[in-house]
Formats: C-alpha cells, structure tokens, sequence
C-alpha cells in the first residue's frame, strides 16, 4: 500500500512545482498540501473502504481548484491550465470512477460526479458517467430526464436527448412525467431551430446550402406531434393530455398543435370532469370586444359574461357527468371568483344551490367562519346534517361548530348523530365530541391532557398529514404543554425523510411557550441540529439565544449541560 500511496504522490510532483514556480502557491503551502493528500490516499487504499473517505478526498481536491482560481484571478495569471488544473481534474475523476463501482446504489454520488463535470468544463465526462449511472439504475425514470436534458443543454445534442427520452419509454412506457419532458424537449428543439433559421435570414445566408438544412416537418412541430399521439395512445387520462396542452401553449408556433389536442380532448374525454373544469376555465382568457374594455363599466360586464360563459359550460359537463368530482370543480370555481369579489350576488346563489346538490358543506362553513358568522356557520353544518343524516363528516362538523354557542342543546344534538350515523362509526363520532368539549374546557390540565391525546389520535388514524394538520390547528389554543408539541416532534422524526424545516418550527413554537425556564428543549434543539438532518452552524445561534431568554437557575443549568454535551458527556 505504501508503494502505491508513494507512487501517487510522486504523480504530483510536476504540477506541484508548476504550482510553486508560477507564485499560485508557497513552498510551505505546497508541503502541507503533500502532508494532507498523503495521509488521504492512505486512506482510500485501505482493505476496509469509507465512502466518507473518497467524498473526503474530492472535497479536498476541490477546494484546491477553487483556491487556484480564486488565486489566478488575484494574479491576472490564466496560463498553464494542462498542467495544472487538468490533472487535478482527472484525479478526481478517477476517485469518483472508483467510489461509484464501490457504491453503485447512491445516486447522490453519482449526481455529485456529474455536478462536478459540469461545474469544470468536463462535459465530454458527463455522457460518460450518465451512461454508467443509467445501467445500473434504469428503473428511475427522473434520471433518465435528467440525462436527456443534459445532453440537450450542456451538450447542444437533440439527437442523443431523443435516443436516451426514447429509450427510457422502453423502461417506463406509461410514465407521464418522460412523455411531458420529451414532449417539450422536442418543442424546444424545433423553437431553437425556428430561431437560428431567422436569423440566417436576416444575414442573407444561402440556406439551401449543405451547412444548413431545417426540415420542415421538424419546424412545424410534427416530431412534438408524433410524441403527442404516442402519448395519448399510452396514456388515456385527461388530466395528462391537458398538461402536454399546457407545454405546447408556452411556444408561439404551435397553434395547429394545440388544436389537435384540444379535439382530442374534447372528442375522447369528456366523462373526465378535468376536461370540463380546464374547458371552462377556457372561457376566462377568451379575447373581449376591445372597445368595451377601455371603461371600468365595460371591463366589469366582460367579466360578468366570461363566468356566466363559465357557469354554462360546468353545467353542460354535469348534464354528461353529473359526478361528485365534477361538482367538486364547479364548486372550487365558484369559491374562486367569489374571493375575488366579482359577480357576488349570483355566485352566493350558485354556492347555495350546490350545497344541495354535492357535498361541500366544509368549504360553505369555512366561508361563514372567515365572514365572522359563527351562528351562519352552525346553521350551515346543522342544514349538512339535514341534507346527509348519515354523514360522519356532517355531524361532526355539526358538533364541533355548535359547541361554540351556548343556546344549543349538545346533548340533545350528540343523540341526534348517534341516531342517524352507522352504529361501526359509533366510537369515533363520541371521540370527536369529546375531543371538542374537553379542548374547549376552561379546566387548564383537562385541556392540555386533551389536546395530547387528540394529536395522538390524529396520527394513529389517519397518519402524517392529519396529525400535522391537528397540530396547526390547535397550536395557538392556549393552555399548551409540552408533550403536545414533543409528540409532534417525535411524529415527524418518524417520517422516512423527516424535514429538518418542520422540527425547527415545531421547536421554535414550542420555545415560545417554555422558553423562559426550560433549559431541557433549548438543550434538545441543538441535539437535533447536531443530528444527521440539522445544521451544526445553527448551533451558535441557539445557544446564544437560550442565553437571553432563560432566567434565573435555568441560565446555569443550560450552561452546565451545554458543556457536558460539548464534552460528549
């Protein structure tokens, strides 16, 4: 190993001294470096291999290349790059080459390797290692793009782009995501040669010349065209096909293009209530008379008549598909233009009206809430509950809006539910009503106790989402422990990738209630930055921080453990 290690070093010498003669570096800086890179390549020809280790090594390598150039720049110096930054460039190379068939199953490797080739004017070596990465992880399809894209912008190739989107189809013949990406890689070439053939004209270039040939076909987006009916043959979804609409309307040139797909759209899905929702949203851009836009009047009576035209077309869709996603759209829209204060008057009777048709009593309450209509809102659920006798989500919604107004009868209305739901969902509609009286107890310990228990409940039913959801919605509902905010914590560390972001709210939240005097959760927000997920940087800021806002005994507690902790105690 030491012949190796010293047949290495010796590689370096040339460039080392090139490095000395031209004053980039010291003869004492060029020792250290000596000193460092021979105790690293100890290391990467050990019998047990580190991948710490080999990233160690690149990130040293690295922070030299960036060292010269910054030096270079200082100096006004650019000369002598192959001997150099070239090897320097190719050593590392060669240690990623090695740490990627040690560890062929980290992407994050190989993504590092091509961020590297780019990043060093290395793009002969992207190919490369994309091609290496692609046979051993053919099965993602995000690779693939990202392969493809690179050929297209790093390395001007639309002919390699096209082969790797086509042969990654072959792996992944159904996946949305390549078909969008080809789709528009192909609308970008030809956007790329509609301006390079402009441009040669107005320079009064000979285009028929052998330089230059622009095929018509490819001018008029039909190689986008064929990709588009590949697609819709694959993939019979109308959310998809709008989508690939989307891209297409991004580029200038492809109005013949777009309409073949909005008859397709039109032709084949219309039991999809996407297709309804996006072809009356359609009505909203349509041009106005231009005369009557240029007053306030006559800009307001367009608007008017676009979400009348708008309406119209939602209630065509649901004559064809009278379908609860399909009053999910017209109600979203109405909900929409309502924020927007146009046409109020007709669009509360619509709301109205759709209440009685659908199911969206959630978002009528919501309305009534965010207006300050409280007594609205409780009618509203009661009418819900009238509607859908038999509706968990109604009667409990009924329940928790009524518990704010103390003319109501709960028990009374609790008997009501229990009497109209399915006896199976018996447990969980008496849960829910005593979760809501008990949080809104003024008794502090039945409270807190509650909305411990609650979050808990919400997680073990119904996962990540409904917890977190139950933690912003209670987490200004004073009195608080702390339980309730380190069962949070523990739900999100939990989680498959847990995001650092999230546990810093949930910590700083919690710090605003127990800041004061818990050196413990001061203590327990560093440990989690100094975790595999934190930022170590941040540690400084906390301890500084903890510092101000402890009081009393607790400043010297902190200090104490901080100092154990630092010790590794």
């Amino acid at each position: 190993m030491a012949e190796i290690v010293q047949r290495r070093i010796e590689e370096r010498i040339p460039e080392l001294e090139q490095l000395e003669r031209v004053g980039l570096f010291t003869r004492k800086e060029v020792k250290c470096i000596i000193k460092r890179v021979t105790a690293l390549e100890y290391k990467l020809h050990r019998l047990i291999l580190n991948k710490e280790d080999f990233t160690a090594y690149v990130q040293y390598e690295i922070n030299i290349l960036e060292l010269i150039k910054k030096r270079r720049a200082h100096i006004h110096y650019q000369f002598k790059r192959e001997e150099i930054e070239h090897p320097i460039i190719h050593r590392i190379n060669s240690v990623f080459r090695r740490a990627t068939n040690k560890w062929k199953d980290d992407v994050q490797l190989w993504l590092s390797h091509v961020a590297f080739c780019k990043k060093w004017a290395t793009k002969s070596q992207i190919s490369k290692v994309f091609s290496s990465m692609l046979a051993i992880h053919p099965d993602k399809p995000a690779l693939w793009i990202l392969a493809a894209k690179s050929e297209m912008e790093d390395r001007n190739s639309s002919e390699s782009a096209r082969h790797l989107f086509l042969r990654a189809l072959r792996f992944h013949p159904n996946n949305q995501k390549v078909y969008q990406e080809y789709f528009r890689m192909e609308l970008l070439h030809c956007e790329k040669l509609r301006k390079q053939k402009m441009e040669l004209e107005k320079a009064e270039m000979d285009l028929v010349s052998g330089d230059y040939e622009f095929s018509p076909e490819i001018l008029s987006a039909k190689l986008a065209a064929v990709v588009y009916k590949d697609a819709a043959e694959k993939i019979k979804e109308a959310k998809f096909v709008i989508s690939l609409l989307y891209i297409a309307a991004i580029f200038d040139f492809t109005q013949d293009l777009q309409e073949l797909i909005l008859q397709d759209l039109q032709g084949n899905y219309t039991e999809d209530s996407f297709t309804w929702d996006f072809m009356a949203k359609r009505e909203l851009d349509a041009p106005g008379a231009g005369e009557e836009l240029q007053t306030v009047k006559g800009r307001a009576s367009d608007i008017n008549r676009r979400e009348e035209r708008c309406c119209q077309v939602y209630e065509e869709g649901l004559k064809t598909i009278n379908t609860e996603p399909m009053w999910t759209c017209y109600l979203a829209f109405c909900l929409e233009r309502l924020k927007r204060k146009t046409n109020v008057q007709e669009l509360k009777e619509k709301l109205n009206k759709l209440l009685f048709f659908g199911f969206f009593f959630h978002s009528q309450v919501q309305i009534l809430l965010e207006s300050g209509d409280h007594e609205g809102a409780a009618s509203m659920a009661r009418a819900a509950t009238e509607r859908y006798s038999q509706s968990l989500a109604a009667w409990s919604l009924c329940l928790q809006m009524s518990m704010q107004l103390e003319s109501v009868d709960m028990s009374k209305l609790f008997q009501d539910a229990l009497s109209h739901v399915n006896p199976k969902v018996h447990r969980a509609l008496r849960y829910k009503a005593s979760a809501v009286r008990a949080l809104l107890s003024a008794v502090p310990a039945v409270s807190m106790e509650m909305k411990e228990r609650y979050l808990d409940w919400s997680y073990s039913t119904g996962g990540y989402k409904k917890a977190r959801k139950t933690f912003k919605s209670l987490q200004d509902n004073r009195p608080l422990s702390k339980a309730f905010f380190t069962t949070m914590i523990q739900v999100e560390k939990k989680q498959d990738t847990p995001k650092m972001n999230n546990l810093r709210g949930y910590y700083e939240r919690a710090l605003q209630e127990f800041g004061t005097y818990d050196d413990d959760l001061w203590l327990q927000y560093i440990q989690e930055e100094l975790g595999p997920f934190g930022q170590p940087e941040n540690c400084s800021k906390i301890h500084w921080r903890a510092i101000k806002f402890l009081e009393g005994e607790s400043v010297e507690r902190f200090i104490s453990k901080y100092t154990l902790l630092q010790t590794g105690h």
